[in-house]
C-alpha cells in the first residue's frame, strides 16, 4: 500500500480510527470524512497531518460530497481506494408499528451516502490502476428479522448498489466489494464487559487488516464479491 491514497467516509464512527491506523501503518495516506471535525481533527492530529487530512463533509449533500472528493485528489494527484462506513441504527419494532420515518433517516445515511460517495471517487478509482472500494454490510441485509426490516432493506440496497459498481468495473483494475459483519466491537468494549461472550462479534482491527488486505489481492479476484467476517448466514 505504498503511497496509496485512500478516503474514509464516516471516519468518525466506531471502525473508522482502527482502519485509519493500520492504512498508515502500512503506507497509505488517508483522507478522513464525517460530518463533524470534531469527530476527526483529533485523529488526523493524531495519526500525523503529513499522513492525514480531515474535512468535515455532509456526505448527503452530493455536491458538496463531489467537492470534498475534487479537493483530495487535488491534494494527493490520485485516489486508490474509498471505504464506506457510515452507519446508523433504528428499529427494535415490529414492521407493522415501526414509523416509517425510520426508513427514510437509514436509507439516507447507508445508501444516498454510499451513492454519493461512490459517484464521486468513480473516475479517479479506475484511473488509479489499484481503485478498490468496500463498504460494511450486515448479516441483517441477508437475513432481515421484522424489528429490524428498515435497517435491513437499507443494508440491502446498500450491497445492491456496490454490487452494481463492482460490475461497473468488471474487466478493469478496480474492484468493489461488501464486507460482511454481524456487529463490530473494539477492545475498549471488550475490556469494559469482561463477562460478555461478543459471540459473532468481529473486532474493529480484525475489519482494519482485511481491508487493508484488499490492495494484496487481484482486482479480478475480489470484484463484487461479498466477504464474510462472521460466520455466514444461510
Amino acid at each position: 500500500m505504498r503511497d496509496a491514497v485512500v478516503a474514509i467516509a464516516g471516519a468518525g464512527g466506531m471502525a473508522g480510527p482502527a482502519i485509519a491506523r493500520t492504512l498508515v501503518a502500512r503506507g497509505a495516506r488517508v483522507a478522513l470524512a464525517d460530518h463533524s471535525d470534531g469527530r476527526i481533527g483529533p485523529l488526523a492530529d493524531t495519526l500525523g497531518r503529513d499522513h492525514a487530512a480531515a474535512c468535515a463533509v455532509d456526505l448527503l449533500d452530493e455536491a458538496a460530497t463531489q467537492a470534498w472528493a475534487a479537493s483530495v485528489i487535488a491534494r494527493y494527484g490520485h485516489v486508490d481506494g474509498v471505504v464506506h462506513l457510515v452507519g446508523g441504527w433504528r428499529g427494535g419494532v415490529h414492521l407493522r408499528d415501526a414509523d416509517l420515518s425510520d426508513w427514510q433517516w437509514l436509507s439516507a445515511r447507508l445508501v444516498t451516502s454510499l451513492q454519493h460517495t461512490s459517484r464521486a471517487f468513480y473516475d479517479a478509482l479506475l484511473a488509479s490502476g489499484r481503485g478498490r472500494f468496500a463498504m460494511v454490510s450486515a448479516t441483517a441485509a441477508t437475513r432481515p428479522s421484522a424489528a429490524a426490516a428498515a435497517y435491513a432493506a437499507a443494508k440491502a440496497a446498500a450491497e445492491a448498489w456496490t454490487l452494481a459498481l463492482a460490475d461497473a468495473f468488471r474487466g478493469t483494475t478496480a474492484a468493489a466489494v461488501v464486507l460482511v459483519v454481524q456487529a463490530l466491537a473494539t477492545a475498549e468494549q471488550r475490556r469494559a464487559r469482561p463477562e460478555a461472550s461478543f459471540a459473532g462479534y468481529t473486532g474493529v482491527d480484525e475489519l482494519a487488516d482485511v481491508v487493508a488486505g484488499l490492495w494484496d489481492r487481484p482486482a479480478d479476484a475480489i470484484n463484487g464479491q461479498r466477504l464474510w467476517l462472521t460466520p455466514e448466514t444461510p
